[in-house]
């Protein structure tokens, strides 16, 4: 596999944060896909076990996200010094970075893999899953967990490729075990007649195949990311600097999906079939996320490898760049979701109180995403400058201090599905008015003039 990055420093850049957020983008879209595909299996081939099969991958998928998230947060501190270093053409930084995150990644999975397996009763309990509902939800939690050094190994890889500027090569391994992921959970449902256990199986198994496909790629690079198998461990230096960067990343993270977590509960009060219509538009909505979010990941990457390179007018255009481009191909998927969105619904499960439901969550969702576009954006400008803290807290206070409020306040007095999802657009249009008042505040390109090698050293 041939193995190209992107020249981010020089030249134009309009074209050139499309070639790289697109390629993320149909990566993010496929992953997703492939996901939606376990929701639909269990849906549609268990029988009368299908609405409770798909509320139980439903209320696993914001414990999910906070377990996941709140460590793949910190591989955007891998991305950051990555990029810092090419813009540098600091090698020997790079190089560490490289092999500290693969350890780090492994590492981190094992451990959150056996808290998580001990406690898994107990999380969900706290979730208000309903009993016919439970059994099946640790099923599908234990299994999963189970696969989490692979599942945050991939996810460090892919932030090294990103790092570097390629996001097709994780896009095309991630096809690739993406349809084993299709086959596998056929083969599970239909062939071995399991439920929610063969889905989780096979996506675990897809996962491992796409994380030592990396693997296999990294070590046989000809590029400056090649793997030594030799050179595998923690350089503290370099680690220390991915987690001032990752780690509020992940706090963020956790907070955001404590917060979903909350509102998961919500939802979960409300019966199965208000679950499943939920986990069936979450698999639709999250495509057009996943869209509006790869500009973000553009912008905190061009601005990583221009700000180590010294270029920061280029910093600022990239912004502004990354904020049309998410605009119009955000409103574009948007726009496709709502028309399609109840026949979408209706793959999952065809019960019209599902799609109705579902269909309702979509459009409160879509409206939210246009506001969480600025505000992954201004996020994503802010970290390419090594600023991780503070759109951290911002986003903590903004997004789950609001969500919080409103479930505890306002959803308690009025007992409705509607009811919770407009916390989402509240939310985001609060944090956006600080984030923006952050980056004014703050002015990233004209504070940071000095540029920092990977080890916080001014340059």
């Amino acid at each position: 596999m041939k193995q190209k990055g992107i020249d981010m420093v020089n030249g134009s850049l309009w074209d050139k944060i499309l070639m790289f957020a697109l390629p993320l983008a149909a990566t993010g879209i496929l992953q997703q896909l492939f996901n939606a595909a376990d929701v639909a299996v269990v849906g549609n081939f268990t029988g009368e076990k299908g609405a409770a099969c798909m509320a139980a991958v439903g209320a696993n998928t914001p414990i999910i996200g906070f377990v996941v998230n709140s460590v793949v947060g910190i591989s955007l501190g891998t991305n950051v010094v990555i990029a810092n270093a090419v813009g540098m053409n600091n090698k020997d930084t790079l190089s560490k970075a490289v092999h500290s995150s693969v350890l780090f990644a492994v590492l981190a999975g094992i451990i959150i893999g056996i808290f998580g397996e001990i406690f898994a009763p107990q999380i969900l309990q706290s979730q208000n899953v309903p009993m016919d509902v439970l059994p099946l939800a640790e099923k599908y939690l234990r299994i999963y967990i189970m696969g989490l050094p692979v599942i945050l190994l991939y996810n460090f890889e892919a932030a090294i490729y990103r790092g570097v500027g390629d996001t097709r090569t994780p896009l095309i391994v991630l096809t690739v075990s993406g349809f084993i992921n299709v086959i596998l959970n056929l083969l599970f449902v239909l062939g071995f007649k399991w439920n929610v256990d063969g889905v989780a199986t096979a996506t675990v198994i897809s996962n491992a195949v796409s994380s030592i496909v990396l693997f296999l790629l990294l070590l046989r690079s000809k590029r400056e990311i090649r793997l030594i198998p030799s050179k595998i461990r923690i350089n503290e230096k370099v680690l220390l600097r991915i987690l001032r960067i990752g780690v509020p990343s992940a706090m963020q993270s956790m907070a955001f999906s404590f917060a979903n977590i909350i509102i998961q509960s919500s939802i979960n009060s409300l019966g199965t079939v208000i679950m499943a219509a939920s986990s069936a538009a979450f698999n639709i909505e999250v495509i057009a996320y996943c869209v509006l979010n790869s500009f973000s990941q553009a912008c905190t990457t061009f601005v990583g490898q221009n700000f180590g390179a010294g270029k920061v007018d280029r910093c600022r255009k990239v912004l502004k760049l990354c904020l049309i481009e998410d605009a119009f191909f955000s409103l574009a998927s948007i726009g496709l979701m709502l028309l399609t969105g109840r026949a979408l619904l209706s793959l999952f499960n065809q019960d019209p109180q599902v799609i109705e439901s579902g269909y309702s969550r979509l459009m409160i969702i879509f409206t939210a995403y246009i506001f969480s576009m600025i505000y992954e954006n201004m996020a994503g400008y802010l970290r390419g400058f090594g600023i991780s803290i503070t759109p951290a807290l911002l986003t903590i206070i903004g997004i789950c201090g609001v969500r919080l409020a409103w479930i505890f306040l306002v959803f308690a007095n009025h007992h409705d599905f509607k009811t919770i999802m407009f916390a989402y657009p509240l939310s985001f249009i609060v944090t956006d008015i600080m984030i923006a008042t952050a980056i004014i505040i703050l002015k990233p390109s004209r504070r940071n003039m000095h540029c920092q090698d990977a080890n916080g050293n001014n340059k």
